[in-house]
Order: C-alpha cells, then sequence, then structure tokens
C-alpha cells in the first residue's frame, strides 16, 4: 500500500494557519512518494526531464520575487536598534567624524554670513561642556516637544470617551450602497487624526458593509487599509503628524537659518486638497483593478456580526450634542478671526503672521476638550469632572514612546548643528545639485524616491525625517527651496508606502483582518492588495506637486517653492 497521503490545511505550530496553497498541498511522508527516477535509478524519461526543468526554472524565478527582496529587507529592518539606539549611535558618529574633520583642518562657508567657519570638535573640551550643558535645554526647548504634547491631550481625551470611533462608524454605516466605496476611502484618509487606531476600526467595518450589500468583503478591508495606511498624511484637519514633523523640520532648518519656521499648517493647502483627489483615486483602484481581480464572494470563512453597525441612543445624542458644541467652537473662533480687526488677526490685520497662526494648536486643543467633554457626558464616559483629568492621563501614554525619541532626536540634531556638520553637508550636497544642474522641483522628487528606500527599513515616520531631515532639509534650503516643500516630498512618499513596510505593524493587523475571510491568505496576499493603491496614490500625489509647484501653488499659507 502506497503511504504517500497528500494533507491538505496542515495544522501549524501554536494555531497557526497555513498561509499558501502550494504549501499546503504537501505529502505527509515525502519519501513514500513517487519521484521522478534520475541516474543511478534509471534514465530520466521526457517527463522526468521536463519536471526537473520547470522546478529550476521556479527555483530561480523566485529567487527574483519582491516577496524575497522584501523578505530581505524584513531581516536588515530587524537588525536595526530600536530609534533610540539607532540616534545615539548617530550621535557617537557625529563625535567622531568631528573630531576627525577638525584634525584634518576642515572649514565651510557660511551662506548666510559668508564668513569661514570650522568644524567643531565634539570631543573637546569645549565639546563635552556644550554636550553636558545644554542637554536638558536641547530637549525641552525642541520645537515638537510642547506642540505635540498639547495636541495629543486633547486628541487622546475625544479619543478615550470613543468620540471619534463612533464618529467614523456614523458616516460609514450611513453610507448608500452607491457611495460606499468613497465614503469608505475619505473616511479612511481623513481618520488619521485618530492615529493608529483608525486602522482598528474602519477597515473591518469596511468589510462588514461591503459583505452586507453583496460585495467581496476583501475588498472593503483593502480600500480601508489602503486609505488608511496609504493615504496617512492627507487631512481637512491639522493633525498630531503635522505638528510633529514640522517640529523636526524647524529644527533641521536652524541649521542654515534658525529664523526659519515651518508651522503645522506649512503643508495644509496641498494635504486639504490630496484628500479629495486621492479619495477619488482610491475608488478607481478599489472598483476597477481590486474588487474584478478578487472576484465573486463564495461566503465561506464569514461570521456576520451585524451588531458593529449599531449605534445607541446614548452615542447618537453624544454625537449630536458633540455636532453642536463643535459648530459653537467653530462660530466662536471665525468672530476672532474673520473680522478685519478681529481679536486674533495680526499687524495690518495679517492672518498667516498673527497671534491666530501663533496659537492654532491650543485653539485646536481646546476644541477636542470641548467636543470629547460633551460628548462623553451624554455617553456617561465622563461622570465627574475628575474624570477629564484621568481620560488624558490614559491618553498620554501614548506619548512614552514620542518623548523617548525626540530626547535623543534633539540630542543628535544641536550636535550635528554645534559642529558645523550640518552646515558642512548642506553646502557639499546644494554644490552638488548644482554641479548636476538639478533644478528645486527634481531635486525634491530624487528626495522622494530616497525616502521610498529608507521607509522599508525604518517604519517610524517620525523616526525616518528626525534622520533625513537634517541632512536634505539645510541642503534644500542651500538649493533655494522652502524647507517646508522639502518635508511634503517625504511626507508623499513615507505615507504611500505605509502599507508595504515588512516590520510595520498594521500590516499584521491587515493580514488577520484578511485571513478572516480567506484562511489561505498570507503577507503575499496583503502586499498584492496594497500595491495598487501604494503605487498609484505615489504616481497621483507626485503628479500633483508637479503640477501645484509649476502653477507656483502655496501649499500651505504664505509657503512657495522659492
Amino acid at each position: 500500500m502506497n503511504s504517500c497521503v497528500w494533507s491538505r490545511n496542515p495544522k501549524l505550530p501554536n494555531g497557526m494557519a497555513a498561509t499558501s496553497r502550494p504549501e499546503d498541498e504537501r505529502p505527509r511522508n515525502m519519501a513514500s512518494c513517487p519521484q521522478p527516477s534520475i541516474e543511478p535509478f534509471g534514465p530520466p524519461s521526457e517527463t522526468d526531464m521536463k519536471v526537473l526543468h520547470m522546478t529550476s526554472v521556479i527555483r530561480q524565478y523566485t529567487k527574483k520575487l519582491p516577496g524575497n527582496v522584501l523578505n530581505r529587507v524584513e531581516r536588515v529592518g530587524n537588525r536595526l536598534p530600536h530609534p533610540f539606539i539607532l540616534f545615539l549611535y548617530m550621535a557617537v558618529a557625529i563625535a567622531i567624524l568631528s573630531l576627525i574633520a577638525s584634525l584634518a583642518g576642515a572649514t565651510v562657508i557660511d551662506p548666510k554670513s559668508q564668513e569661514q567657519v570650522d568644524i567643531q570638535n565634539l570631543l573637546s573640551a569645549d565639546g563635552l561642556e556644550f554636550a553636558l550643558t545644554t542637554m536638558l535645554n536641547n530637549f525641552l526647548s525642541f520645537p515638537p516637544l510642547g506642540l505635540v504634547i498639547v495636541m495629543l491631550l486633547g486628541v487622546g481625551l475625544a479619543n478615550q470617551v470613543g468620540l471619534l470611533e463612533i464618529a467614523f462608524k456614523a458616516i460609514v454605516v450611513r453610507a448608500s450602497p452607491r457611495m460606499l466605496t468613497f465614503v469608505v476611502i475619505f473616511v479612511g484618509i481623513v481618520s488619521n487624526i485618530a492615529s493608529e487606531s483608525a486602522a482598528i476600526v474602519i477597515p473591518p467595518l469596511a468589510a462588514m458593509l461591503f459583505l452586507a450589500v453583496g460585495r467581496h468583503p476583501i475588498a472593503g478591508l483593502a480600500a480601508g487599509f489602503g486609505a488608511v495606511g496609504a493615504g496617512f498624511s492627507a487631512n481637512f484637519i491639522v493633525a498630531g503628524t503635522d505638528v510633529l514633523l514640522s517640529g523636526i523640520t524647524t529644527s533641521a532648518a536652524g541649521i542654515v537659518d534658525s529664523s526659519v519656521v515651518v508651522t503645522p499648517v506649512s503643508n495644509w493647502y496641498f494635504m486639504s486638497a490630496s484628500t479629495l483627489i486621492l479619495t477619488i483615486v482610491g475608488v478607481l483602484i478599489t472598483e476597477k483593478v481590486v474588487e474584478p481581480r478578487l472576484g465573486p464572494y463564495d461566503g465561506s470563512g464569514s461570521d456576520r456580526d451585524n451588531s458593529e453597525f449599531l449605534i445607541t441612543a446614548d452615542q447618537r445624542r453624544g454625537l449630536r450634542n458633540a455636532g453642536l458644541v463643535a459648530l459653537l467652537y467653530a462660530a466662536v473662533v471665525i468672530a476672532l478671526v474673520a473680522p478685519p480687526n478681529a481679536a486674533l488677526r495680526g499687524e495690518g490685520g495679517s492672518i498667516i503672521t498673527s497671534p491666530f497662526m501663533d496659537s492654532l494648536v491650543p485653539i485646536i486643543f481646546l476644541f477636542f476638550v470641548s467636543v470629547g467633554i460633551t460628548y462623553g457626558i451624554a455617553v456617561g464616559t465622563i461622570t465627574s469632572s475628575s474624570d477629564v483629568p484621568k481620560l488624558m492621563i490614559e491618553s498620554a501614554k501614548d506619548l512614552a514612546g514620542i518623548l523617548v525619541l525626540v530626547f535623543a532626536v534633539a540630542q543628535t540634531i544641536a550636535y550635528f548643528q554645534w559642529t558645523n556638520l550640518g552646515l558642512w553637508v548642506a553646502v557639499q550636497g546644494s554644490e552638488l545639485l548644482e554641479a548636476l544642474d538639478v533644478d528645486g522641483v527634481v531635486a525634491l522628487i530624487m528626495l522622494s524616491l530616497v525616502t521610498i528606500v529608507l521607509s522599508l527599513v525604518i517604519s517610524s515616520g517620525s523616526a525616518l525625517w528626525a534622520v533625513m531631515a537634517p541632512v536634505f532639509v539645510p541642503m534644500m534650503m542651500l538649493h533655494d527651496v522652502n524647507p517646508a516643500y522639502a518635508q511634503l516630498a517625504y511626507r508623499i512618499a513615507d505615507s504611500s508606502t505605509n502599507m508595504l513596510v515588512p516590520l510595520s505593524p498594521i500590516l499584521a493587523v491587515a493580514l488577520g483582518y484578511i485571513q478572516k475571510y480567506d484562511k489561505t491568505a498570507g503577507v503575499g496576499t496583503v502586499f498584492a492588495l496594497m500595491i495598487p493603491y501604494a503605487a498609484t496614490f505615489y504616481l497621483i500625489w507626485m503628479l500633483q506637486f508637479v503640477v501645484w509647484t509649476v502653477f507656483g501653488l502655496p501649499i500651505g499659507p504664505g509657503e512657495y517653492l522659492n
């Protein structure tokens, strides 16, 4: 009796499901299965030779597959230390390089003063004094620190009481079948205000809604994750990402000119327009590419749980009350800004340079606190005044990682600036761009391409920009490019590739949800679904960027290319 028995869907350790069909269909006892006869057991037949040839071709081909490349990227990324340790290594590298450069007598011409400055040795007595005496000030005066803390406390309160989740759910659930894809993509993009929690709420809800109207649930998941991931930076609302990145950009710009300030709204015009453009693009990708490829859904492996669609009477009342407070708050802000001589206008009635722009983050903070408290009281998550600080303390736990990272980033950038290595790198890079006869737009496109490569290894967007900004922002400034444009080019590339980063935790979340509807799905399935969104979003976004720049449109209040 032949003991070669083929087992389908074998059980893997720890309850893991098999991830690919070819490996699911494997014999339990390979040794007992008939194999092609090869020498010395007998001359190979023509069929045997064809099998061996096809096997060889498949092996050679699979070595070139993107999955293998991504596996290598994952292995490299796994070898990288935590971002905090990475920046400490960079600080050490700066110290060593400053020692070598100062011993070699390296100098650089300061483009602003036109004076020759020396590379200062961080390992000298003066350097050690600087490192020790400015450590606290480097951290506490780091531009994004206070802004990020204040911003996230407000948004965190609204998130803790459940307002953001229920608001997004209410919008998506009320969508008509015809508008469902549009609403899912749009809400997925703007939900970055809720940070990572958006990936837990929007995609699975979209899958159930797609299934409820007879469409493939994985197409709903793809639309949700594509919007939440690839469209992460776009929004009508100023989010924590705008605050954190603009602070890092401002700090990096100080290497060349300490008077330059990049505000949280420096990319706002462009990102607001991007929200609508990417929503339309996302709808077309979902309905014309992803959904036809998936085909009809057979319904196997899905558990229809309509309880996810339910919004209680208290939640509806909370949304209504929060909406009224939001309208009242907006009316007050407009009254303080809109009139020519309004209280928050600047000198000469200016809005761009005004108390309003300087207090934008506190205004947003108070907005989320107001609507969050209103909703919390209505649904019962806030029953006394002491609940408000408790919820803020709970949301502040998310700040711990940011604070640790900011401490290391602040020291590294300060060392880079004090040693004049940052200025030296910026001048050399600018001269290289001039020698290559590269204009500002092309240089920014090159920056975005570098970002794509590095983002596959460093999954944290803020950590990656903290690495790149001290090098590229001063370089672009000396090439007569506004640092806000350098930041924008980075954001486009980093956001587009979010769902293609092997080390991204969202990738694991996406795979878990997809396997609910397709037990055989693997990481390759996720990449196959996300690549159309990532590639198309990047191309359309960069096309918008080029057209926007060619026509001389500002990307934010008062922000032009040169």
